[in-house]
């Protein structure tokens, strides 16, 4: 099971981090997504780590954004700086099959 927190409201050029607990799994042994979805638009592959701790970003977030893990807290964080309102979405931390689980989504709203 994912725990997805942190998202709120924030003005344009602010910074928030969300959090993605995990219970069941480890994952420092999962290769770890966010996505976003905007209202009207389909599902974004915003970033994911790797095990080994490699990262790759959308180029739309990509030296603003920041995704990483904290194995010891089983958490997998996104650090979001220089936020704008096209950020503004539900995010949703995933842990791909076999074990496929979507965390239940935290909303961002980036107000300009």
């Amino acid at each position: 099971q994912l725990q997805a927190s942190g998202g709120g409201l924030v003005q344009a050029g602010g910074s928030l981090r969300l959090s993605c607990a995990a219970s069941g799994s480890i994952v420092g042994s999962k290769l770890m997504y966010w996505y976003r979805q905007a209202p009207g638009r389909q599902p974004e592959l915003v970033a994911y780590i790797t095990t080994g701790g490699s990262t790759t970003y959308a180029g739309s977030v990509k030296g603003r954004f920041t995704i990483s893990r904290d194995n010891a807290k089983n958490t997998v964080y996104l650090q979001m700086n220089s936020l704008k309102p096209e950020d503004t979405a539900v995010y949703y931390c995933m842990m791909p099959p076999p074990n496929l689980t979507w965390g239940q989504g935290t909303l961002v709203t980036v107000s300009s």
